[in-house]
Protein backbone atom coordinates (compact mmCIF):
# COMPACT_ATOMS: atom_id res chain seq x y z
CA UNK A 1 0.00 0.00 0.00
CA UNK A 2 3.15 2.41 0.60
CA UNK A 3 5.81 1.68 -2.14
CA UNK A 4 7.76 4.46 -0.86
CA UNK A 5 7.98 3.04 2.84
CA UNK A 6 11.70 1.15 3.36
CA UNK A 7 10.43 -0.98 5.76
CA UNK A 8 7.22 -2.16 3.21
CA UNK A 9 9.94 -2.61 0.73
CA UNK A 10 12.58 -4.16 2.97
CA UNK A 11 10.12 -6.74 4.05
CA UNK A 12 8.92 -7.38 0.20
CA UNK A 13 12.32 -8.65 -0.45
CA UNK A 14 12.74 -10.09 2.28
CA UNK A 15 9.42 -12.50 1.93
CA UNK A 16 10.63 -12.85 -1.96
CA UNK A 17 13.87 -14.53 -0.63
CA UNK A 18 11.89 -16.55 1.81
CA UNK A 19 9.69 -17.71 -1.05
CA UNK A 20 13.37 -18.77 -2.98
CA UNK A 21 12.62 -15.78 -5.79
CA UNK A 22 16.08 -14.52 -5.33
CA UNK A 23 15.78 -12.16 -8.22
CA UNK A 24 12.85 -10.54 -7.41
CA UNK A 25 14.82 -9.84 -3.95
CA UNK A 26 17.61 -8.50 -5.25
CA UNK A 27 15.96 -6.16 -7.67
CA UNK A 28 13.85 -5.12 -4.59
CA UNK A 29 16.86 -4.60 -2.41
CA UNK A 30 18.25 -2.50 -4.77
CA UNK A 31 15.42 -0.24 -5.44
CA UNK A 32 14.76 0.19 -1.08
CA UNK A 33 19.07 1.45 -1.43
CA UNK A 34 18.53 3.31 -4.16
CA UNK A 35 15.52 5.39 -2.11
CA UNK A 36 17.21 5.10 1.34
CA UNK A 37 20.89 4.06 1.48
CA UNK A 38 21.16 4.25 5.09
CA UNK A 39 18.69 0.99 5.46
CA UNK A 40 21.89 -0.85 6.64
CA UNK A 41 20.13 -4.43 7.03
CA UNK A 42 19.18 -4.53 3.59
CA UNK A 43 22.80 -4.68 2.36
CA UNK A 44 23.76 -7.80 4.69
CA UNK A 45 20.50 -9.46 3.18
CA UNK A 46 20.47 -7.96 -0.42
CA UNK A 47 24.33 -9.74 -0.14
CA UNK A 48 23.28 -13.14 0.96
CA UNK A 49 21.15 -13.23 -1.76
CA UNK A 50 23.25 -12.57 -4.17
CA UNK A 51 25.17 -15.25 -2.79
CA UNK A 52 22.78 -17.85 -3.31
CA UNK A 53 21.99 -16.80 -7.34
CA UNK A 54 25.86 -17.48 -6.81
CA UNK A 55 27.29 -13.85 -7.35
CA UNK A 56 29.84 -13.50 -4.90
CA UNK A 57 31.42 -10.43 -6.49
CA UNK A 58 28.21 -8.47 -6.50
CA UNK A 59 27.67 -9.76 -2.56
CA UNK A 60 31.39 -8.34 -1.94
CA UNK A 61 30.76 -5.06 -3.07
CA UNK A 62 27.11 -4.93 -1.42
CA UNK A 63 28.59 -6.00 1.97
CA UNK A 64 31.46 -2.90 1.55
CA UNK A 65 28.66 -0.36 0.81
CA UNK A 66 26.76 -1.85 3.73
CA UNK A 67 29.93 -1.59 6.20
CA UNK A 68 30.65 2.26 4.92
CA UNK A 69 26.86 2.92 5.28
CA UNK A 70 26.92 1.79 8.71
CA UNK A 71 29.75 3.90 9.36
CA UNK A 72 28.16 7.07 7.67
CA UNK A 73 24.69 5.88 10.04
CA UNK A 74 26.65 5.92 13.42
CA UNK A 75 25.50 2.06 13.71
CA UNK A 76 28.47 0.01 14.76
CA UNK A 77 26.04 -2.65 16.40
CA UNK A 78 25.14 -3.66 12.57
CA UNK A 79 28.45 -3.11 10.96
Amino acid sequence: QDPNSSFVRYGLAQALASAGQFKEAVAQYQELLSRDPLYVAAYFHGGQTLEKLGDVDAARQMYVTGLDACVQKGDMHTR
